[in-house]
């Protein structure tokens, strides 16, 4: 039999309800706890730290404008300071991520909170409503903190992952600068490559993501607070916006800034899908790079067989020996993942119904999934795979010696369709092409195997 959980009374303005005895929150938190039991998965631990950040800045900035008693702010923001280190934190913060499309709950649960443990610690009656959320309503506070939350994630965790990988891919690149390799177009033999000229165009593309997350930095650095219900201010400070940005900014690092327009940081969330949008694309690279590890793993026998990625943990429980490519498989994952992130975003920013939008919490929680899901991807991917694969020599020439496409070389000097002949007779009689040019042309020998060179393939000498 179950102990029945001690409760105490909490009230607001819809009256009496039971609170369990031991919760530093109220009445409005269990009202949400009772209403959404949906996905039983809380709001994301990063967009609750950066939500008591932003009312730790905004209890500073309230002092500082002279529209809160210091005894008062200084009492939330070390309330605030020691949630940020309570190990137990997010026990405080049950409210479900299907919510109220505003984030209201979850503002007010960490308005009660906040207030609980100020009281507690100054002997001061604060108030959740009229003291940690002075100036301030969810629909303002809210979009707040997912672009603050997002800003936090996007530049302590996802750029340092992005370019770590970026790093790991060109050192990589630079081991492997003389080992030549069978290109592929369509999954087919094409002409050779470089295996270092195939790494830095995965470089170039995660360097290319690196850079568009770095410009859309400032459009998520600047925020709605401040624009209060509705994006008109009503009941803030009118230098209450500025003052919170500059002391946000101190408390994290970040160069904070106001919106220019505070409706259109409440009603939509344009800037938010935009990011969604560029960790799509993120995800697509990522992707695209785990495919390739696949491929040139694939065998070690009856597949590519171009390299052997660290063998990390068996591969089958009926089949001994089998080693599988876990690392890309699982980045493939979370890539597919992070595109239904963006799907769900997507539709959530076109809630926007007139003056405020009401998908907040699901979009807040889908953005910092997917920066969390690129940035630990980027990251495995660099150290668990690509810095440590090897290359099969023996395969990629054995496979470049074979290869008939090289006749391309020779379309200058003998013709497309001469060409076209002797790789067709290559193939068919699995012969290297040197020999069967040697056969079918006036070229000599010596001329066949400075031509069809597969080095020399890998840069074009007109160009140089």
């Amino acid at each position: 039999m179950t102990n029945p959980v001690e409760t105490r009374i909490e009230k607001d303005s819809m009256g009496e309800l039971a609170v369990p005895a031991d919760a530093l929150y109220g009445a409005q938190t269990q009202r949400a706890v009772n209403n959404f039991p949906i996905s039983g998965q809380p709001m994301p631990e990063a967009f609750i730290k950066a939500l008591i950040t932003v009312k730790k800045a905004a209890a500073q900035a309230n002092v500082s404008l002279g529209t809160l008693d210091k005894d008062i702010g200084d009492a939330i923001s070390k309330a605030c300071e020691q949630l940020l280190t309570d190990k137990q934190l997010m026990s405080h913060f049950p409210v479900d991520i299907f919510q109220t499309g505003s984030g209201t709950s979850t503002n007010m649960n960490a308005n009660e909170v906040i207030a609980n443990v100020a009281s507690r610690q100054s002997g001061i009656a604060i108030h959740p409503n009229d003291h940690v959320n002075y100036g301030q309503s969810s629909n303002d506070i809210i979009p707040t903190t997912l672009h603050v939350s997002a800003a936090m994630a996007l530049q302590h965790d996802l750029l340092p992952a992005l370019s770590h990988l970026s790093d790991v891919i060109g050192q990589k690149a630079a081991e492997l600068k003389e080992v030549c390799k069978t290109g592929r177009t369509h999954l087919m033999d094409a002409m050779p490559v470089r295996m270092d000229q195939s790494l830095s165009g995965w470089q170039a593309q995660i360097d290319q993501q690196i850079k568009t997350l770095n410009d859309h930095q400032p459009a998520l650095q600047t925020l709605a607070l401040g624009g209060t219900a509705v994006g008109t201010g009503i009941n803030a400070h009118p230098d209450f916006s500025t003052t919170f940005n500059q002391a946000l900014t101190s408390l994290t690092g970040i160069p904070f800034q106001p919106a220019d327009n505070f409706f259109a940081l409440i009603a939509s969330q344009d800037t938010a899908v935009t990011l969604s949008g560029l960790l799509k694309s993120t995800a697509v690279s990522l992707m695209k790079i785990a495919n390739d590890l696949r491929w040139m793993n694939s065998g070690p026998l009856a597949g590519l067989g171009e390299i052997a990625l660290p063998a990390l943990q068996p591969g089958s429980s009926i089949m001994p020996g089998k080693v599988n490519p876990v690392i890309p498989e699982a980045v493939a994952m979370a890539a597919a993942q992070v595109i239904g992130n963006d799907s769900a975003i997507t539709l959530g920013g076109q809630s926007g119904n007139f003056e405020l939008n009401v998908m907040l919490p699901m979009i807040a929680s889908n953005l910092l999934s997917s920066t969390t899901l690129m940035a630990n991807s980027a990251t495995l991917l660099a150290d668990s795979a690509i810095s440590g694969f090897e290359v099969l020599t023996d395969n990629l020439e054995a496979a470049l010696d074979k290869n008939p496409i090289l006749v391309t070389a020779l379309n200058p000097i003998i013709g497309y369709n001469k060409a076209a002949e002797i790789a067709k007779q290559a193939y068919q009689q699995k012969r290297p092409i040197v020999d069967v040019a040697d056969e079918m042309t006036d070229l000599s020998r010596d001329e066949l195997i400075e031509l069809l060179d597969p080095r020399k393939l890998t840069h074009n000498d007109q160009q140089r």
